[in-house]
């Protein structure tokens, strides 16, 4: 690296682990969200919960641990974008519940 490059971006949380989860099947989870519908699985990269609510290996890696976590994800510029986005296509189908768009275990 030359003395004049610019630093790595600093990423505390490992939050590109779900830019990179989130590369393929994006498109792909909003278009299911829109139709009302998830049909894939792709809740824990793109949904992300909190932690100790999933047991699973891919629960536990894509699990949000802390407030400063949840908030950096909110901040960054395609997470934050993406989520909101994906949160309009659920409300959308508000009249629907949760169950029906995402699935009776995804909605718990």
């Amino acid at each position: 690296m030359s003395p004049h490059a610019p630093a790595p971006p600093i990423d505390p949380f490992d939050l590109a682990r779900f830019e990179q989860a989130q590369q393929a099947v994006y498109a792909q989870a909003l278009a299911e969200l829109r139709a009302g519908r998830k049909r894939t699985h792709w809740m824990w990269f793109v949904l992300p919960q909190l932690r100790g609510l999933g047991a699973s290996e891919m629960s536990r890696r894509y699990a949000i641990a802390s407030l400063a976590e949840a908030r950096a994800y909110l901040m960054h510029p395609v997470l934050g974008a993406r989520l909101r986005e994906c949160v309009a296509a659920i409300c959308a189908h508000a009249g629907r519940g949760a169950a029906a768009v995402l699935g009776e275990v995804d909605a718990q």
